[in-house]
């Protein structure tokens, strides 16, 4: 049996429009896109964070050498480093000087024994000397001992103020160190970002410009598919099957069939004597 098939078809323009764009659809998916072009990207260290990594390895135990120095100014032979040779010649002559006042005085006893009418070399004088040279002496020792702890807390006072000077360094240079080490790898932070902006940058116009024939082939494909759901049908098809080989059959049957009724005699005989005498 024949069929009918209907169909409300887009206007002509349209379904042009939607073959040109499955063209291109088709060629432009074909080819590989090259993604290493805006592939993402690390700005490399700066010049000035590289020094900062540098001096940051140099600072670890910067602070030794003064630590160590600063242990030689301690115990008890540290002070030794700060006596001095003028030290010793102004001790020699301080007392080279009392020696000198002594003898003077022992010579004022032989002159008042003289006076006072009494031999010289008597007992009396003997006595008086001996008492004074023992005074002296005592004296003396005094004075050199006052001498020299005057001198050691000098140079014990140099090796403290130099032990401290030398520990203060021992903090100080790490924290310089430090500060260095914060102002240089923040300006060479600021100069990396700078780079990674420009990395960045680069990366999006080489992402939009690989894109932009996709961006454009997509807007294409929207104004397309627009048109053919909102523009109505400009014309209708009409379509009836042929028939097949079956039914071509069938119908030569059928045909057949009424002939043969058609010619049948009316008692019952068969007409095709008559069309075909024997």
């Amino acid at each position: 049996m024949a069929t009918t098939t209907q169909r409300t078809l887009p206007a002509q323009f349209i379904e042009d429009l939607g073959k040109d764009y499955g063209t291109q659809l088709k060629g432009l998916t074909s080819i590989p896109l090259d993604t290493g072009k805006f592939a993402p990207q690390v700005a490399a260290q700066d010049p000035l964070q590289a020094q900062a990594y540098q001096l940051g390895q140099q600072g670890v135990g910067a602070y030794q050498p003064y630590i160590t120095q600063a242990g030689a100014y301690s115990g008890p032979t540290g002070y030794q480093q700060f006596t001095s040779p003028y030290q010793q010649d102004v001790l020699q002559a301080t007392m080279d000087d009392y020696d000198a006042q002594a003898q003077k005085g022992l010579a004022g006893i032989g002159q008042q024994a003289a006076l006072s009418g009494q031999f010289l070399g008597g007992g009396r004088e003997g006595v008086q000397r001996a008492e004074y040279q023992a005074l002296s002496d005592r004296n003396r020792a005094s004075m050199l001992a006052q001498l020299r702890q005057q001198m050691f807390g000098q140079a014990q006072q140099g090796a403290q103020t130099a032990y401290g000077q030398q520990m203060q360094m021992g903090q100080a240079v790490p924290q310089l160190q430090s500060q260095d080490i914060s102002t240089l790898g923040q300006l060479g932070g600021i100069q990396q970002a700078q780079e990674q902006a420009q990395l960045g940058a680069t990366q999006e116009a080489n992402r939009m410009t690989a894109m932009e024939p996709y961006d454009r082939l997509g807007i294409y494909g929207q104004g397309v598919t627009g048109l053919i759901s909102g523009y109505p049908g400009q014309y209708q098809s009409m379509s009836q099957p042929n028939p097949t080989a079956l039914q071509t059959a069938l119908g030569t049957g059928a045909v057949l069939s009424g002939i043969y009724g058609n010619i049948k005699s009316p008692t019952g005989g068969s007409n095709f004597q008559g069309l075909f005498p024997k």
